[in-house]
C-alpha cells in the first residue's frame, strides 16, 4: 500500500518506522530539517510530489492545533479513493470535517506517547479505534495495532471523547496540582521523584494539546469529582479521624485492584 504520514515529528516518525518495512511510505513536512530524522522512505516537501505518489492512505500525525489545516493543504492532490486518518486524542471537529469531506476515513488514537511509553514494548498500551470510520480502513489499523501487541477498543467518537475526559483529564488535573505546589526538594523521596517525571514529562507536552483535553467539555464534571474527594479526605485529616482515614484508604484500595 502506498501510504502518506503528514508531519515528521516524533508519532509520525514512528508511523513511518514501524510501516516502511511492509509499505511504500512517504513522510511530507513542510520544515525539511524535520526530515533528516526518517528513512526508508520518501520525503515530500511539495504538494506536486504528493499528487505524483498517488496515495492509497493518509496518516495526519501533525500536532492537534493544525491537523485541519494539514488536510485542507493536501486534500485537493490526493486520489478520490484515498482513505485519510488520524490519531490525534482530541477528536474535536473532525467527524463533521470527515464527513464533509468526501473522502472515506479511518479515526484511530494509539493511547500512548513518546514521552511514557516504551515505543519497543508496547504490550501493556491500548488503542482505539472509532466506530464511525471505514470498514477497510479500521480493518488495516486494527491488524497494525494488533501487530505491535496492543489492546485494541472500537468506541464511537462520542465514546472516544468521555473515555479522554476521564483518562486523560483526571490525571493531568491531579499533575498540575502537585506542580503548582511542589517546592524544591534537597533529598526528595522515591514517591516525590516519580511524580515529579510525571509532570515534567506532562509539562513537555504541547501547549494547545493539554488546552484542548482540558477543554473537552465533560472535563468539568470530571475535576469536579476531585474537588469532591479533596473535601473528603481534608476533613479526614483535619479532625484525625483515624476510623474516617482506615475506611477511605480500604476504599481506594478495592478501586484500584
Amino acid at each position: 500500500m502506498r501510504i502518506l504520514i503528514l508531519g515528521a515529528g516524533k508519532m509520525g516518525s514512528f508511523f513511518t518506522d514501524i510501516l516502511s518495512f511492509d509499505h511504500e511510505t512517504a513522510v511530507f513536512d513542510t520544515n525539511p530539517h524535520q526530515l533528516r530524522f526518517v528513512y526508508n522512505t520518501y520525503r515530500f516537501t511539495t504538494l506536486e510530489e504528493i499528487k505524483e505518489f498517488e496515495p492509497e492512505l493518509v496518516i495526519n500525525a501533525v500536532t492537534v492545533k493544525y491537523i485541519l489545516d494539514a488536510f485542507r493543504t493536501v486534500l485537493p492532490v490526493l486520489p478520490k479513493d484515498c482513505i485519510i486518518s488520524d490519531i490525534v486524542s482530541v477528536k474535536n471537529g473532525l467527524k463533521k470535517f470527515y464527513e464533509e469531506s468526501g473522502f472515506r476515513y479511518v479515526s484511530t488514537h494509539p493511547m500512548f506517547g513518546p514521552t511514557f511509553a516504551s515505543l519497543s514494548n508496547l504490550s501493556q498500551e491500548s488503542a482505539i479505534v472509532i466506530r464511525e470510520s471505514d470498514h477497510l480502513g479500521k480493518v488495516f489499523f486494527k491488524d497494525l495495532y494488533s501487530n505491535l501487541n496492543l489492546n485494541v477498543f472500537e468506541y464511537t467518537f462520542e465514546e472516544h471523547d468521555e473515555t479522554m475526559a476521564y483518562s486523560l483529564s483526571i490525571p493531568f488535573v491531579s499533575t498540575f496540582v502537585f506542580a503548582s505546589i511542589m517546592k524544591h526538594q534537597e533529598a526528595p523521596g522515591t514517591t516525590f521523584k516519580k511524580h515529579m517525571a510525571i509532570a515534567k514529562g506532562l509539562l513537555n507536552e504541547d501547549d494547545y494539546l493539554l488546552q484542548e483535553i482540558l477543554f473537552n467539555p465533560r472535563t468539568p464534571g470530571q475535576v469536579e469529582k476531585i474537588r469532591v474527594e479533596l473535601k473528603k479526605l481534608l476533613d479526614i485529616i483535619s479532625e484525625k479521624d483515624a476510623e474516617g482515614m482506615k475506611n477511605y484508604l480500604k476504599k481506594i484500595r478495592e478501586k484500584i485492584k
